[in-house]
């Protein structure tokens, strides 16, 4: 029996499209903001609480760009599925609670920075969705 943990992450752009990345204390993957709902709970109040707690901003508005699944990144035997929303938010941010390290990455070329495996998958369908530079 596969044990899975629920989330809800965000993929949080800047202006010049580079994509937010966190690292939690005490590991070396980095994932998007996010995590699991309390209860009771639904989707957007549960980002909402984590990306105040986890990096400082608010959630202003949020679209989902999918439901993702694939092998949690910091807990061996668990896969992680992930309600995934394209988010806009305000006021700066900053690492807190949990989060040790922010990265600005491109998504299209993400360097040598470890990513969590969740990620790699929410990349590609973002890559997918954006028009090719002509």
């Amino acid at each position: 029996m596969t044990r899975v943990i629920d989330i809800v992450t965000a993929v949080i752009r800047d202006e010049g499209g580079r994509m937010l990345v966190v690292r939690k204390r005490g590991t070396a993957i980095f994932m998007k903001p996010g995590g699991k709902r309390e209860p009771g709970e639904d989707d957007l109040t549960a980002l909402a609480r984590e990306l105040d707690e986890e990096i400082g901003c608010r959630l202003v508005a949020a679209d989902l760009l999918g439901a993702f699944e694939a092998p949690a990144a910091n807990e061996p035997g668990f896969t992680v599925r992930a309600a995934t929303y394209l988010a806009t938010v305000e006021g700066a941010v900053a690492a807190r609670a949990e989060i040790e390290e922010l990265a600005w990455i491109d998504p299209a070329a993400p360097g040598d920075i470890v990513l969590a495996p969740l990620m790699r998958t929410v990349l590609a369908r973002l890559l997918a969705r954006e028009p090719n530079p002509a």
